[in-house]
């Protein structure tokens, strides 16, 4: 079934509401229900396709930021509520140096969660593809600036709470995406430990739950994990950068 273009998501997304109800009750169609972590592996990395890499929003970098050094506060508003997080160069100055610097520009202004995995991670951060209106759910998820930025090292553990940047699973492949841990036991021994960590949040994971409990659907991942897809908006309306 082909979908008349959308020029929103909350259009795009009712229309995905419709053709779960139309196929509930036929044995012969799936329907679109929120998708569980599945038990083996019992966690997905929060990696996405190669990004395409394409300019940024005027006044945003136009090339890898610098590190960052310090602490900063970055408050993100979502039209589900505000989450606070404590950036911390000490955890990661490199991926906190974009973080910080795409927060400030303005760079996460409409762009949504494009991904939520039950008990593990939500995602957002792709100005590319996820900003609304101009949503493309062919490619959501694999958008970031014309720059990549160098790993940190990942000295401590992912946590509930836990802030950083996905990535390809290449290394030095992280620009703008990121996500939340939803669980201490989002990560267990098998899960790769290759994300560079930035912040924690502070206040608001009331919020990151609510956002995380919004059923998801489209097409499962290539590599097997449930279809993480939220089928309803969730966007990012601003972000406010303040430092000690």
């Amino acid at each position: 079934m082909i979908l008349a273009p959308a020029t929103t998501l909350a259009r795009r997304l009712a229309a995905v509401g419709l053709l779960a109800v139309m196929v509930v009750g036929c044995s012969t169609l799936p329907t679109v229900t929120p998708s569980p972590v599945p038990a083996a592996p019992a966690t997905v990395p929060p990696t996405a396709p190669a990004f395409t890499l394409v300019p940024s929003p005027v006044g945003c970098p136009t090339a890898t930021p610098a590190a960052f050094s310090g602490t900063a506060t970055v408050t993100i508003n979502t039209n589900f509520g505000n989450i606070v997080v404590k950036v911390d160069a000490s955890l990661g100055a490199n991926s906190a140096g974009a973080f910080v610097a795409l927060a400030k520009c303005g760079y996460y202004n409409d762009v949504v969660f494009h991904r939520i995995v039950t008990g593990f991670v939500i995602q957002a951060g792709d100005g590319t593809y996820g900003r609304e209106p101009n949503i493309d759910f062919s490619k959501i998820g694999t958008g970031g600036p014309t720059w990549t930025v160098t790993d940190d090292a990942v000295n401590t553990s992912y946590k509930r709470g836990t802030v950083a940047m996905a990535n390809t699973g290449a290394a030095n492949s992280g620009s703008s995406q990121f996500f939340i841990v939803l669980s201490d036991t989002s990560w267990t021994a098998t899960t790769p430990k290759t994300y560079s960590i930035f912040g924690n949040v502070t206040a608001g994971l009331d919020v990151v739950d609510r956002i995380a409990k919004v059923p998801t659907g489209g097409e499962p991942g290539s590599d097997g994990s449930p279809a993480s897809l939220p089928l309803q908006p969730i966007v990012i309306t601003g972000t406010t950068v303040t430092t000690p």
